[in-house]
């Protein structure tokens, strides 16, 4: 089984891809950002934005009928390495029992030099 949700974001077919795939008892939810609904990035901080990406998450992990405690693996994507605590204390609000596997990797600025932060989940029942 293979089902795809979108958020609706013009990128999606832009780009050609979807804000989560699932196939069979996985999904696998694309990189996020704390892009809002109409496009401005929510929060100024790290940990700020990876709370807003958190929410946001927990909402495209509902809607395909999994929790946080489904999430097996998360990579944090951060333009400052040095803001790993920040990025990290907000992870560990919501993963702190669950303890995924977790990367965190230092990139270069994202397309919104205001994005901090993004955040991609694998999640399995």
């Amino acid at each position: 089984m293979r089902k795809i949700y979108g958020s609706g974001s013009s990128w999606e077919k832009t780009l050609g891809y979807s804000r989560a795939v699932q196939v069979n008892d996985t999904l696998y939810i694309s990189a996020t950002s704390a892009a809002g609904p109409d496009g401005t990035v929510v929060g100024e901080d790290f940990y700020g934005q990876s709370a807003y990406i958190l929410s946001k998450l927990e909402a495209v992990l509902a809607e395909a009928g999994f929790s946080f405690a489904d999430v097996v693996q998360s990579k944090i994507y951060l333009t400052d390495i040095a803001a790993w605590e920040e990025a990290g204390r907000a992870h560990g609000e919501i993963f702190g029992e669950i303890r995924p596997t977790m990367a965190l990797v230092h990139v270069l600025p994202f397309l919104d030099p205001a994005m901090k932060v993004e955040i991609e989940l694998v999640a399995q029942r």
